[in-house]
C-alpha cells in the first residue's frame, strides 16, 4: 500500500490550497485517514482525521474552521481543503492511515501505520 500526497505549493497567507491523498495498492480497511504537518524543527502536529467507521471528523484547535478534510470511497482518495492561510501554517503535510488498531489517540502520530511522502506547503505574508 503506498501513500502519494499532492497539491503543496506557495501561496500568500489569506489564499487557499487543497492537498490530496491517493491510497494505492492492495484493498484494505481502515480506522482514520488524515493529516500531520510538520514545521522545521518541530514535531509533527496533527491537522484532521476522519473516522472511516463512524464518519466523524477530527480538527486540530489551530484549524479553526478553516480547513475541511474529505474522502473519496470510490478513489480511495482523501483530502484537505485549507482556507485563509496564515503563514503559520507553512510544513510538510503528511498524509497517513491508520490501517490497523493501536491503542493511541486518533490525534496521535502513532495511531498511523501509513504514511504519504509530505508535500510542502509554504505561506508567504
Amino acid at each position: 500500500v503506498q501513500l502519494q500526497a499532492s497539491g503543496g505549493g506557495l501561496v500568500q497567507a489569506g489564499g487557499s490550497l487543497t492537498l490530496s491523498c491517493a491510497v494505492s495498492g492492495r484493498t484494505f480497511s481502515s480506522y482514520f485517514m488524515g493529516w500531520f504537518r510538520q514545521a522545521p524543527g518541530k514535531e509533527r502536529e496533527f491537522v484532521a482525521t476522519l473516522s472511516r467507521n463512524s464518519g466523524n471528523v477530527y480538527y486540530a484547535d489551530f484549524v479553526k474552521g478553516r480547513f475541511t478534510i474529505s474522502v473519496d470511497n470510490a478513489k480511495n482518495m482523501v483530502f484537505l481543503q485549507m482556507n485563509k492561510l496564515e503563514p503559520e501554517d507553512t510544513a510538510v503535510y503528511y498524509c497517513a492511515v491508520a490501517a490497523s488498531f493501536r491503542a493511541y489517540s486518533h490525534d496521535r502520530p502513532r495511531r498511523y501505520d501509513l504514511w504519504g511522502q509530505g508535500t510542502q506547503v509554504t505561506v508567504s505574508s
